[in-house]
């Protein structure tokens, strides 16, 4: 999340073009919302398969997100205007387009009024949020607006492990994911990137960080 960052710094200062990115979490992750200062204290030091789970704070606001076995999206654009749903909106079109590719409908959540009392993001779906038929939140997102300059990613579980996520927030998973079978990251990530060039008629150019970019990165973690 520190590379989000810096390329909305980046695309603010007119040094790099928007940006389309996917990645996952290697260890699994907890993201905090960046307002979000009250957690349990046991997310400090929780392990699984081994390993120390990273605690991360995202530029971004909302509330705590498990990063295991989920695909992480992040759009850094400009040049959109509107209110704040309006414009989650608008970037969510690729979002619905590209799953409904794939055979899997999806609309916004609604707004819950213990949202904010929630430490687990997908916990409850708000009207920024997307949602299968069977209410079961698939894609949480957040947003940040610095400069006209928008960052705005999300997480999509895909193959969470139950046992971690009781272990995180101290209760069963509250969503019912069901997706189609054979349904690989690399084919979810295909039809994300068509669907984007088709609704906002653009052109990706797949272009890796350079090694002083990522210097430059890791001087500000």
């Amino acid at each position: 999340m520190a590379i989000d960052r810096w390329l909305l710094e980046q695309h603010q200062s007119g040094e790099h073009p928007p940006t389309l990115r996917f990645y996952s979490w290697s260890p699994p992750a907890i993201s905090l919302g960046y307002h979000q200062h009250q957690y349990p204290q046991l997310w400090q030091n929780l392990i699984w398969g081994g390993q120390q789970l990273d605690l991360v704070r995202r530029p971004t606001g909302g509330r705590a997100v498990l990063h295991q076995g989920d695909l992480t999206y992040a759009v850094i654009t400009s040049g959109i205007t509107g209110t704040r749903l309006q414009i989650y909106e608008k970037i969510c079109e690729f979002l619905i387009a590209g799953w409904r590719s794939l055979g899997v409908e999806l609309s916004y959540g609604s707004a819950q009024r213990g949202y904010i009392h929630n430490p687990n993001c997908f916990g409850t779906a708000t009207s920024a949020d997307l949602v299968l038929p069977n209410g079961a939140k698939l894609i949480g997102s957040a947003q940040l607006q610095k400069g006209g300059v928008i960052l705005q990613h999300g997480s999509m579980p895909l193959e969470q492990d139950p046992q971690l996520f009781t272990q995180v927030f101290d209760a069963e998973p509250t969503t019912n994911i069901e997706l189609p079978d054979n349904l690989s990251v690399d084919k979810i990530i295909s039809a994300l990137i068509t669907a984007a060039c088709n609704c906002f008629t653009m052109q990706i150019q797949v272009q890796p960080l350079s090694l002083s970019e990522w210097a430059e990165i890791t001087a500000k973690l």
